[in-house]
């Protein structure tokens, strides 16, 4: 701490004097009493004799010395000097990503940078001007430039550390908005230095104008973090678990890593992972049937667990919410449409003869050359329709390939249509057909196999179901004993299937969330972890995003109609972000070309405590007064029986 004024503190010569008034012998006015007992403050003056008196302990005097001694240091005005930015225009820019919320000693590096910002905003000239940017999944500018150190500090004060990595290339865009054509402009980052490296997209981010300032902050520590989790399940096996455990450290650790199956525990076992190495984690014990996974990592009472950030220690999976889809095989022995269906996973396949239709419900329904007189309330897959259905399409001639060479050949030049994402794949060129029926369809139908005489595949959706319509019978041609067959079948199946409410059931904290609302729901309604809700407006069929995904954890869905849910789903936001759970701080930022150090362009400030002082010495006033008034007002009188005295002399 230094002094600005030195030479003030000589107005600590002033106790002097105010000594010298305690010590001198008060003058007072004498008057007759009738009773020494009633002025017992005149038996204190009798020591008085001379002109000089001791000086004794006076709480009055020791107030007054203090208040002296305030004022004259507050007039000194003593400073410390702090990091200070003297432009005219000044972008403050708080690195709020998931790296932030890492524990350094007794602070976290986000409090630590909310400290340095604090400190500049101190600093300011009279006539400087500063805006305050969070960098985080989004670039939000907590304060807009101004100059009212007030609305700056309560900004900073009340800002918070984000989940997921910094969006750095629209934080620079911020503040370059603001720098006036960077005349007298100066860019001030406080961060760890995490995304601002060349190698780590650094080099792709924008220059700004002006000067920039890099404040770094955190110390070299080490931690641990569960860097990937997923779960699958194939066709006749059992579900398995994949996790992986990255060591961010320098020196090996013991980990317990622990899986909750619906919320209870299923295992827990101790794992050791190497020095800045990866612990792949593969378990085939899964039960068969689960709703969510969340697997997390804690230390083991005699290990060294170098671990400082909490985001990453858990991780969230959803099992998969296609499930079983039953289909319904109406044919006359068939086998191709047989051994297709049961060869397709996720698909439970019933073969009966055509006729009346079940009771139960079903999927999905195969009519092959057979039609009922109405169909079912579900999908619907025909091969060789024998006749027309109103209003889907009608029916035609039977196109046949010719005898004669020379004749024109309406099966031949089969192709697909390849800009249907259901035909990306499919090739059917080398397929061969004998016949096929004439069949026209609506405007709900696309053509997505044709030859030179007509359609081969329609498919569409009509009256809220999916149609697909093969205008001929699978056993006139060789498409069975196509490799293009399988891919065919699975393709129009995932098309079929019906569209859960979450596009992603696994997603990165910032990533937006893409939903499918129901034909009949009005609102989707969000359950954040935290356990606030989110209502968004259902207004088309298009799919509804969802970008408030700054929290980790599970996330609800429930489609509503009417305030009523109609359906529901989930999906898990997880960090699983190397380049911030590597928590080693960098020296160094990289913008464009230019690399900065924490050195360049650097000023210092002096920040003055003369305000606070002047505030203390105006509380130690106030106590002064009011000792002082309680000791005027505290003398009491008791009441003295002296003989020979009237009862108004007593009064007196």
């Amino acid at each position: 701490m230094s002094l600005l004024t030195p030479l003030a503190l000589l107005t600590g010569l002033l106790a002097l004097p105010i000594l010298l008034l305690y010590m001198l012998r008060l003058r007072r006015r004498e008057v007759v009493v009738s009773s020494t007992f009633l002025w017992q403050q005149i038996l204190r003056d009798r020591e008085a004799n001379t002109p000089w008196q001791r000086l004794r302990r006076n709480l009055l005097l020791i107030l007054q010395l203090i208040l002296l001694a305030l004022l004259a240091f507050a007039l000194a005005r003593p400073f410390i000097t702090v990091p200070a930015v003297s432009a005219a225009r000044i972008a403050v820019i708080l690195d709020a990503s998931a790296s932030m919320s890492a524990q350094d000693g007794d602070e976290t590096r986000f409090e630590a940078a909310r400290r340095q910002a604090l400190d500049l905003v101190g600093t300011m000239n009279d006539g400087s001007q500063m805006i305050v940017i969070r960098a985080a999944e989004n670039a939000d500018v907590l304060a807009p430039l101004t100059g009212d150190r007030a609305v700056l500090q309560s900004a900073i004060s009340g800002a918070q550390p984000a989940s997921g990595s910094a969006d750095w290339d629209a934080a620079l865009t911020l503040a370059a908005a603001n720098a006036g054509g960077g005349q007298d402009f100066t860019t001030v980052i406080i961060s760890d230095g995490g995304g601002l490296q060349g190698d780590a997209g650094g080099a792709t981010l924008p220059s700004v104008p002006g000067e920039l300032q890099y404040l770094p902050v955190g110390q070299d520590a080490g931690n641990l973090a569960i860097t990937a989790l997923a779960a699958r399940a194939q066709a006749g096996e059992a579900p398995q678990l994949f996790a992986q455990i990255t060591n961010f450290s320098d020196v090996d650790a013991e980990v317990i890593f622990d899986l909750r199956v619906d919320g209870e525990l299923f295992t827990a076992e101790r794992y050791s992972v190497p020095a800045g190495e990866s612990l792949p984690i593969v378990s085939r014990s899964l039960p068969d049937s689960y709703t969510t996974l969340r697997a997390g990592i804690t230390a083991p009472s005699d290990g060294v667990f170098p671990n400082t950030l909490a985001l990453d220690d858990q991780a969230w999976v959803l099992a998969s919410s296609g499930g079983t889809r039953r289909v319904l095989v109406l044919t006359e022995g068939n086998r191709f449409l047989d051994q297709a269906f049961r060869s397709l996973p996720g698909v439970e396949s019933f073969i009966a003869p055509p006729g009346a239709l079940p009771t139960s419900p079903f999927d999905l329904y195969v009519f092959d050359g057979w039609l009922p007189d109405a169909l079912p309330n579900a999908d619907i897959m025909i091969f060789n329709p024998p006749n027309a259905l109103p209003p889907y399409f009608t029916v035609g001639a039977m196109q046949q390939r010719p005898e004669s060479a020379d004749a024109p050949d309406p099966t031949a030049n089969i192709s697909a249509d390849r800009s249907d994402e259901r035909m990306a794949f499919v090739d059917v060129s080398a397929v061969n057909l004998f016949e096929f029926r004439t069949v026209t369809a609506g405007d709900w139908a696309r053509t997505l196999i044709s030859a030179d005489g007509g359609p081969l595949l329609l498919a569409g959706e009509t009256d809220g179901r999916q149609i697909a319509l093969f205008t001929f019978d699978l056993r006139q041609s060789d498409l069975a004993l196509q490799i293009a067959y399988p891919i065919l079948m699975t393709g129009l199946l995932d098309w079929f299937a019906p569209p859960t409410l979450v596009r992603e059931g696994q997603i990165s904290v910032g990533e937006s969330a893409a939903f499918v609302p129901p034909s009949t729901a009005d609102t989707l309604r969000v359950t954040l972890p935290d356990g606030t809700t989110r209502d968004l407006p259902v207004i088309s069929s298009d799919d509804v995003l969802f970008a408030d995904t700054t929290q980790t954890g599970l996330y609800r869905l429930t489609a509503l109609a009417d305030g009523a849910p109609i359906d529901e789903s989930a999906f898990a936001v997880n960090l699983f972000d190397a380049g911030e759970s590597d928590l080693t701080p960098f020296a160094t930022i990289t913008l464009g070309d230019s690399t900065f150090a924490p050195d360049t362009s650097e000023e210092t400030g002096q920040r003055e405590f003369w305000p606070w002082l002047a505030l203390i010495a105006l509380v130690v006033v106030l106590l002064e007064w009011i000792l002082y008034h309680r000791q005027r007002g505290g003398v009491r009188f008791r009441p003295v029986q002296i003989a020979g005295l009237s009862r108004e002399a007593k009064r007196s």
